[in-house]
């Protein structure tokens, strides 16, 4: 008998009326947020325009979304277009299965669309979302918790997660697969926020950090997970998938640190204008204030009584009146 288990939700739906709120969606909509809001700050902070990164978000989310989704339905056809399988399913986003590899891969189609479109350097966009991402991912894996699915082997371990009967799925209690990576994705956040600040990363080798760190830990994760997928040479496609981007990733690393060292100094042309003017535009209005208020000392009360002491210099007085009539 377990005694202590991590347990699945019953029903990965939850009907608020006639609308029904799917918690997979729902985990994507949240990640998505996050990674827009903690990216905004970091964009902001590299010298970028509040808004930038929910503007480009408009461009790569839905060519994320329709990416990942491509990914996972090319290398799993046999659930869509197989004898007996209805290949509409494939259509069914809130049912989850989206490949991270297709969502990163026609994402950054859709960014770098959407950076040419505002005159900004899709790496320099790139590294300032790259945490937000990783944390989007691991928000986002609960939502396979929600749907019961990406586990991994039986275990009997205090935080197994516990699968109840379903279609593909047999009951018991398997290795929380989806949980752990959850878990390495905050991590590889910390890691890159952390190289980001310490090395003053630059020209997409934040992201490209981002990209190697997640790639080892899938890598592992993926080893454990005991869902249908095809393999090569004995390996999951998506071990060998996770090789190579990992070694795409750190070779884009080493080549760019020779090529172009260091950091952007600008990464919005259009904000440090704006910045200028703003600057200008305020010490005009200090210098204005310099000026009303020297104007304002020469006649203030100060002022009048200096003319008073000149006129009474120039007065002769009582003791003068008098002398003067003497000598007369």
């Amino acid at each position: 008998m377990d005694l202590a288990y991590i347990p699945s939700p019953s029903t990965g739906v939850i009907d608020l009326g006639p609308i029904p709120l799917r918690g997979y969606a729902f985990c994507i909509i949240i990640g998505v947020f996050v990674a827009v809001w903690f990216g905004n700050k970091r964009w902001i902070a590299r010298g970028g325009r509040s808004g930038t990164v929910a503007d480009i978000a408009v461009w790569a989310v839905p060519f994320g979304l329709v990416g990942g989704r491509l990914y996972h339905v090319i290398t799993d056809y046999q659930l869509y277009f197989s004898d007996g399988e209805n290949w509409v399913d494939a259509f069914k986003i809130w049912q989850g299965g989206l490949g991270i590899w297709g969502a990163i891969a026609l994402g950054a189609v859709g960014a770098w669309i959407g950076c040419r479109r505002r005159g900004i350097p899709l790496p320099a966009w790139a590294d300032a979302l790259a945490p937000g991402i990783a944390f989007a991912q691991a928000i986002g894996r609960w939502g396979n918790w929600f749907n019961q699915e990406l586990y991994g082997k039986p275990t009997d371990l205090p935080w197994a997660l516990k699968i109840s009967e379903g279609p593909n799925r047999v009951a018991g209690t398997y290795h929380p697969t989806f949980l752990y990576e959850s878990l390495w994705c905050v991590g590889v956040a910390l890691l890159v926020i952390w190289a980001d600040r310490r090395f003053k990363l630059g020209h997409g080798r934040a992201f490209a950090l981002y990209v190697a760190a997640y790639c080892t830990g899938r890598a592992w994760i993926e080893y454990m997970r005991v869902d249908e997928a095809h393999h090569i040479l004995g390996l999951r496609l998506n071990v060998w998938t996770a090789v190579i981007v990992f070694v795409l990733a750190v070779t884009y690393i080493v080549i760019s640190a020779k090529v172009r060292p260091g950091r952007e100094e600008v990464v919005e042309p259009g904000a440090v204008k704006a910045t200028e003017t703003a600057e200008g535009a305020e010490g005009a209005e200090d210098a204005e204030d310099a000026a009303e208020g020297a104007e304002d000392a020469e006649s203030g009360p100060a002022a009048d009584g200096d003319v008073r002491r000149d006129d009474e210099a120039r007065a002769p007085g009582k003791n003068g009146t008098a002398e003067a009539a003497k000598n007369g």
